[in-house]
């Protein structure tokens, strides 16, 4: 019996494919998004630093020959003079009143959109609307409209009852303002605060009725403590775009009558002054406050989605 011998065979090499480093995936996961993030620097960034670096100069677009350096100065004198300190307090007070008031009454409208009764659909969206309308265009209306003393609606309403016919503008300018800025962000609230009403433990708040608790007593110890997270939120966001508001103040007062805010004083230093290193001084220090106020915003919107996902 022969043996019969066996070849070995050939074993092939095997090749190891190399892995992507963990950085290269990561920038592959952010390369859709670089095209964005470059329009953003340029659109957004870009004419900030200029405006910095013109903040420094003393510079009239009249004699632009003429410019010079100045360090801070600008800020000095925006932070000194009269006219620009009056137009501080004004975008404070502005920014305040519209935001309490807006909370307020967003809030009732919240609570009672949380209810179910027919035609809820509808109502919502006709409270919805105010916030959908143009700006400009918002104000056009409060000032024709509503506001003028020959053919506006609330004299109309006025004369049918044998009242006054006052000239709200001219009376009462800073509120002339501030309600039609309540009247369009009002909704927004609304909004906010109906989510964070929607997002309650309902079986809490059966618990708490099974053992005797009355509606304002759910309200003020279940609801109102829940809600606390989005009235900040709905305070910061709306602070955020009243600070920065122009709109209202050029249309309906031109910023006449101690009307004035900041964007709107930069613009008239900027437009009607000339002076490029004094508005662009005070357009940064808007810019300060703005993300100072952004900063809170994204906190308090960072520790709701906490929340929700402990909830999960």
């Amino acid at each position: 019996m022969t043996a019969t011998t066996t070849a070995p065979l050939a074993t092939t090499p095997v090749r190891t494919v190399k892995q992507p480093s963990a950085r290269l995936r990561a920038w592959a996961a952010r390369g859709p998004l670089l095209p964005a993030l470059v329009f953003m620097i340029v659109v957004t960034q870009l004419p900030f630093v200029a405006t910095l670096v013109i903040s420094f100069f003393d510079w009239n677009s009249l004699y632009p020959k003429a410019r010079r350096f100045t360090g801070v100065d600008n800020y000095r004198q925006v932070l000194t003079d009269a006219d620009l300190r009056h137009s501080v307090w004004t975008t404070v007070l502005l920014t305040v009143a519209v935001v309490l008031a807006s909370l307020v009454l967003g809030l009732a409208l919240a609570l009672l959109l949380d209810r179910r009764f027919r035609g809820r659909g509808v109502v919502r969206t006709l409270l919805i609307a105010p916030f959908l309308v143009v700006p400009v265009a918002a104000a056009l209306l409060w000032k024709h409209v509503l506001y003028n003393p020959e053919y506006g609606l609330f004299n109309g309403l006025l004369h049918y009852v044998g009242g006054p016919q006052p000239d709200w503008i001219s009376h009462t300018p800073l509120l002339a303002v501030e309600a039609s800025l309540v009247w369009q962000w009002t909704p927004f609230m609304m909004l906010i605060l109906l989510a964070g009403l929607q997002s309650r433990d309902q079986q809490q708040i059966e618990a708490a009725r099974v053992d005797g608790a009355s509606d304002w007593q759910i309200f003020r110890h279940l609801t109102l403590p829940h809600l606390r997270r989005y009235l900040e939120l709905g305070a910061l966001l709306g602070s955020i775009y009243i600070v920065q508001n122009f709109d209202a103040v050029f249309t309906i007062t031109s910023g006449g009558l101690g009307t004035a805010n900041l964007p709107y004083t930069v613009y008239q230093t900027f437009y009607q002054a000339h002076e490029n290193g004094l508005a662009s001084a005070a357009g940064v220090l808007v810019v300060i406050g703005s993300i100072i106020i952004t900063t809170f915003a994204l906190r308090v919107v960072s520790s709701l989605f906490r929340e929700e996902a402990s909830r999960a």
